[in-house]
């Protein structure tokens, strides 16, 4: 991967830690959501008149990217009704690499090469050990880790439809923009149906902040798009996976979380696997 790819996917990578942190901040998960979603469609609502209608043989696989979003969006919803940010969300980042790369091998005829191939294996093992960072789960915990595991299969489903989608179009501007359109109204349906009068006041404090959750999303998923125009799709995707290094960041400044000797290692696990991919 060029420097350029590398670099926008960190960026990617901080982003996508920032609005997921927003998300976790929103008490009320369906409204943040929803509010989220919403963001991401009005940001990249004016690209409609540059981008126009996607080709024929894309609604397919935006179909099914969307799909597989709603899905990775709803089970995420349930991972932070269940578990703390602090460990659902490595688990949920850590395991799409692993599914990712075998998917790639298997049905895109990627090949990795060694360094890569490290590279994957290293940052995946860092993230993974960030899990248990506080130490092993208890029963209470299996809801929540379950539901963080399947999250991470979502993941690794949409990263590998979004993949063939962009280069399919070759257009990432496009691909975003027509994702964004499709699945961003659908949880404030979802709102708008369940809270009926009571909506506007429970909007009332937190729109703001849901809706610029919402244009952080959809810059970090914009610069995924665009590098995987160039680039492996498991190494781009174990690179993105970083975010949990700035999220645990995130928890330490905004969170007042612990950020102790075992996630300090971890992140220097992590940090060599991107020099990895880097190379």
């Amino acid at each position: 991967m060029t420097t350029p790819i590398v670099v926008a996917v960190l960026v990617a990578a901080l982003l996508h830690a920032a609005w997921n942190a927003i998300a976790h901040a929103i008490a009320d998960r369906l409204l943040g959501f929803a509010l989220i979603g919403l963001g991401g469609m009005l940001i990249t609502l004016p690209l409609l008149f540059v981008v126009g209608m996607p080709p024929p043989g894309a609604w397919p696989v935006l179909l099914a990217s969307l799909a597989a979003h709603l899905l990775y969006l709803t089970l995420l919803m349930l991972s932070y009704r269940t578990g703390d940010f602090g460990q659902v969300y490595p688990l949920a980042r850590g395991t799409a690499p692993w599914v990712v790369a075998l998917i790639g091998v298997l049905l895109l005829g990627e090949t990795l090469p060694p360094s890569e191939l490290a590279g994957v294996l290293v940052v995946s093992g860092g993230l993974m050990v960030l899990v248990f960072a506080g130490g092993l789960p208890r029963r209470h915990h299996a809801p929540a880790l379950l539901a963080a595991f399947a999250t991470g299969l979502a993941i690794a489903s949409y990263t590998v439809v979004d993949a063939y989608g962009v280069r399919l179009t070759q257009n990432p501007l496009g691909y975003i923009t027509w994702i964004m359109m499709l699945q961003g109204p659908v949880f404030f349906a979802v709102a708008m149906a369940t809270r009926r009068r009571r909506l506007i006041e429970q909007l009332r404090p937190i729109w703001k902040v849901g809706l610029l959750g919402g244009a952080v999303s959809a810059g970090a998923y914009g610069l995924v798009l665009w590098a995987q125009l160039s680039g492996a799709v498991a190494g781009i995707a174990a690179l993105r996976e970083t975010s949990i290094v700035f999220a645990a960041l995130i928890g330490l400044l905004f969170f007042r979380e612990r950020f102790g000797p075992v996630r300090i290692a971890a992140s220097a696990v992590v940090v060599s696997g991107v020099l990895l991919l880097a190379l």
